[in-house]
């Protein structure tokens, strides 16, 4: 069994504190965790770390807190607070080589690399070494060694702190790999040590009540990104006990790249992954403003919902319409562009069709799947096959065309038999253009 470190080096509250900076510091505690307990949304919760360091007695002027996050579109986090406007400014961080330059060339940053160096220089036993730093930004004593520090100092600081709080091992980002924090003042003679005292005993406690927050937002944030927003949220909320399904009306949006087979044959691997994730990406752009659920990518196909009721039946089956006219010519344009570029292009096939289908869990007791299944499901993908025959790139099946008042867009292609399905359908096509 490890041993226990000794409590004087886990306390937050060290001996040395005297009894009105003991009580400080119990008391941001006591919120921290509370604020924890209740779940509190980071920002909230960073702008009332604020507000009580400013009635405890510390100077803050301007106050940051970041941190990275798992998610496929942003990299990270981060609020400022500052004194002057009273409010808290959050922001979230495109990935790329812009966010990654930015963390490298502050002082978070190196934090960030001196925490790294450092991390297995604790034993079992000890408490990783805390990573942080205090630099003076006026008078004789102003080390402005690091990018952001003399931003800072011309903006008035006079004094600077910084810290980094990690959580778990380096390299586990399933909860967050941590917080950077920052703090400045303004005050002549700068900061006092209490000031630093307090600030040094609270940020863990404070960290553990934003990891609460970050580790929500984290699985959150996945499960929308691989399963969909709708299907994202139920399953977060509780919906994953398989074969809980229920039935729902939607309109089907099912998608396939005419003879990818023949592209993927000859084109290198990484080229076939970047012409995939721009045609899925012009494609689902046109769901997003109307609602529309892209509940999964099938190799080179897609299938999407727009789900509705009585009430807004009409209007949902209009935009997936719309969603379909704006998607080819956006395909339209992307194919222009990466011709001009000497790169694949893409024939898309579209189908919108109009069902109830059953709606949640579905798989092996270790690996689920939460879609939509259902003879509506099965007629859209059979439709698909008819868009070269037809010369179409869109086709609508004859429930979504008489849910739109068979639109002037809409043209007849008359009856046609579809595998498994035993009466021949009406086909109508979309003119685009």
């Amino acid at each position: 069994m490890p041993a226990t470190p000794p409590l004087s080096r886990i306390s937050p509250l060290p001996l040395s504190y005297d009894e009105p900076l003991r009580l400080k510091v119990i008391e941001l505690h006591v919120w921290a965790v509370s604020e924890g307990l209740r779940g509190t949304e980071a920002a909230q919760l960073f702008d009332g770390l604020c507000q009580r360091l400013l009635d405890a007695g510390v100077p803050l002027w301007r106050a940051f807190a970041g941190m990275r996050t798992l998610h496929p579109q942003w990299g990270g986090y981060g609020y400022t607070w500052r004194r002057q406007l009273n409010t808290l400014e959050p922001r979230q961080f495109v990935r790329g080589d812009e966010y990654e330059g930015g963390i490298l060339n502050s002082p978070i940053g190196y934090l960030i690399r001196q925490g790294e160096a450092t991390a297995g220089a604790a034993s079992a036993a000890e408490v990783r070494p805390r990573a942080n730093l205090r630099r003076r930004l006026s008078g004789a004593e102003a080390q402005l060694d690091l990018p952001m520090l003399s931003d800072l100092a011309a903006a008035g600081a006079t004094d600077y702190y910084a810290e980094v709080i990690r959580f778990g091992d380096v390299g586990d980002a399933s909860r967050g790999t941590g917080i950077g924090y920052s703090f400045a003042t303004d005050r002549p003679s700068g900061f006092e040590d209490d000031h630093l005292s307090l600030l040094k005993a609270v940020l863990p406690a404070v960290s553990l009540a934003m990891m609460t927050h970050a580790g929500h937002t984290i699985a959150s944030s996945l499960l929308e990104a691989y399963l969909g927003a709708d299907a994202g949220r139920r399953v977060h909320a509780g919906a994953i006990e398989r074969g809980a399904v229920e039935k729902i009306r939607a309109v089907l949006w099912f998608a396939d790249i005419r003879a990818f087979t023949a592209i993927a044959d000859t084109t290198p691997g990484e080229v076939v992954i970047e012409f995939l994730d721009e045609v899925f990406e012009t494609l689902t752009a046109s769901l997003r403003p109307r609602s529309g659920e892209v509940l999964k990518f099938l190799g080179d196909g897609m299938l999407a919902i727009f789900p509705f009721d009585d009430a807004t039946r009409d209007q949902v089956c209009h935009q997936a319409l719309d969603a379909a006219a704006e998607a080819m010519s956006a395909v339209d344009r992307l194919n222009a562009t990466r011709h001009e570029a000497g790169k694949p292009v893409a024939a898309v096939d579209l189908v919108l069709h109009l069902g109830e289908v059953l709606y949640g869990n579905v798989g092996a007791v270790d690996r689920l799947d939460f879609t939509v299944i259902g003879p509506a499901v099965n007629e859209a993908a059979r439709i698909e096959t008819l868009c070269e025959p037809l010369g179409r790139k869109v086709l609508v099946s004859a429930d979504l065309a008489a849910a739109v008042g068979y639109d002037c867009r809409l043209v007849p292609l008359g009856q046609h038999r579809l595998r498994g399905v035993r009466e021949p359908r009406k086909i109508y096509g979309l003119k685009l253009g």
